[in-house]
């Protein structure tokens, strides 16, 4: 059940200290360090034929260095935020801010693909501490008549964030190295560990045990899964290892729900799954980053591979994907008090399963130019734009300030799982479609991943419709 709030999410009055600083300040300090974190979510995209050639890495190996980040951040996200309810949020988010700059040195300085890896799966836990206290801190610092405003330009830069990885990744591998895309977080560690101290302040939460067992099922269980999936084509469907892995998958996924419906002091409090509108948006954001994190590993190097671009160059053409949620996602945080979540979210995703759907229908024509996939990346554009405020919006609707750090954590980590598995599952259905790492073969594989990827986000839309409540985000005068 949900109620109209006057300003959603409610949380707690922002401190007078740092109402004197303002919001804007509050708003840096906050979305600096999760805009380094989300950057690296797919800032290696566009340097990934380069690290194949340099690190002479398999297909395999390339779609680890990606989810080694994504199910490291995932597996201790919600681990983070309990410990930062214990501790101290802002303690917990600039130990985050330590780990990951010291993993981005580790990266940067790995000489072999299975160096690099695991320098990302360190990278990942440090941002596991930096994403969902970020919003929980930033509810907490500024008033509560800006709150809605100051969402929406989080979820805007955690969208550009998202989005520019590639842009960004191509930029430094290509005028500097691969390596530089690792280094230029340091200095953003060393402005953003003072600015967190100056600028949020420090609360705490309800304070319970981790619940550890939980932590291992949880990680265990999704580590299983996406192994099982990357080796499917390769071991074939029906091997040992790929069925066992599976089964694994299940029973530890399984134990794990078990576990949380019995802990006194669950990871997961399954409560918070009976409010409908943090369900649907938990559901949607699963489907949506599986269908669109997914391609992005998948055309990032079509750019390059398929149509021949420069890393850089690849990293521009996508512009009208990335620049879209710039105008879009403030604007969508503006209008949800107005207007409610569910046509915002609803919208956003079908624009996106256009986009996908387009690209996919296009990608194998004959004498494909780049210009015929620009509509298509407008559409995915103005999708994510008017779906990443919105998600934040519902995630946090009718939740007590105390729980504010798990949902929104629970909800970045269903994030990352779905993109986890979307590049397993895509870049399967690229495998078993024939799809090669070369430039008359990758087409043939990229054209069904795209289009499955376009079916799944359209699903999410019609669950939107369906399942979130008309009340949801909206502010009655």
């Amino acid at each position: 059940m949900t109620v109209t709030m006057p300003a959603p999410p409610r949380a707690p009055a922002a401190p007078s200290a740092v109402r004197r600083r303002g919001t804007a300040v509050a708003l840096v300090a906050a979305s600096v360090p999760m805009f380094m974190a989300t950057l690296d979510n797919l800032v290696m995209t566009t340097a990934l034929p380069v690290l194949r050639t340099e690190l002479s890495a398999s297909l395999e190996q390339l779609q680890w260095m990606v989810n080694a980040y994504t199910l490291s951040f995932a597996t201790l996200m919600i681990a983070a935020a309990t410990l930062g309810d214990r501790w101290g949020r802002r303690r917990v988010f600039i130990a985050g801010i330590v780990v990951f700059a010291l993993a981005s040195v580790a990266s940067a300085l790995a000489t072999t693909a299975e160096l690099l890896i695991a320098a990302r799966a360190v990278q990942g836990a440090g941002a596991a501490a930096i994403m969902p206290l970020s919003l929980t801190l930033l509810a907490g610092a500024v008033p509560a008549a800006r709150r809605a405003m100051a969402i929406g330009v989080w979820g805007g830069v955690s969208g550009l964030g998202v989005a520019l990885g590639p842009v960004i990744g191509g930029a430094v591998t290509e005028g500097i190295s691969w390596e530089a895309i690792f280094w230029i977080n340091v200095p953003v560690a060393v402005v953003g560990i003072p600015l967190a101290l100056w600028a949020l302040p420090e609360s705490h939460g309800r304070r319970q045990p981790l619940d550890l067992p939980g932590v291992a099922l949880a990680g265990t269980g999704i580590l299983a899964l996406v192994w099982a999936i990357i080796r499917g084509n390769d071991d074939g469907w029906g091997s040992a290892r790929v069925i066992g892995g599976l089964v694994a998958a299940l029973l530890l996924l399984g134990g794990f729900l078990v576990r949380e419906s019995r802990a006194q002091h669950p990871l997961v409090p399954l409560r918070l799954f009976r409010v409908r509108s943090f369900a649907v948006a938990n559901g949607s954001g699963l489907a949506f980053s599986f269908g669109v994190f997914g391609l992005v590993f998948l055309l990032a190097q079509y750019l390059q591979i398929g149509m021949g671009f420069t890393p850089l160059e690849a990293g521009l053409r996508t512009l009208p994907w990335t620049a879209a949620p710039m105008v879009f996602a403030p604007l969508a945080g503006l209008l949800a008090p107005r207007i409610g979540v569910r046509p915002l979210l609803a919208g956003g995703l079908i624009l996106q399963a256009a986009g996908l759907a387009w690209q996919g229908l296009l990608v194998t024509t004959d004498g494909l130019v780049y210009t015929d996939l620009v509509p298509g990346l407008v559409l995915t554009g103005v999708g994510m734009g008017l779906t990443f405020a919105p998600s934040a919006t519902a995630v946090l609707f009718d939740m007590a300030p105390d729980d504010h750090g798990t949902a929104s954590s629970v909800n970045s980590t269903i994030r990352e799982i779905g993109g986890a598995l979307g590049v397993a599952a895509l870049v399967a259905v690229f495998t078993a479609s024939e799809g090669t790492l070369t430039p008359d073969g990758y087409a043939a594989g990229l054209q069904p991943a795209a289009l499955v990827a376009a079916v799944v986000v359209a699903l999410s839309a019609v669950l939107v419709l369906v399942g979130m409540p008309r009340s949801t985000g909206r502010v009655t005068p």
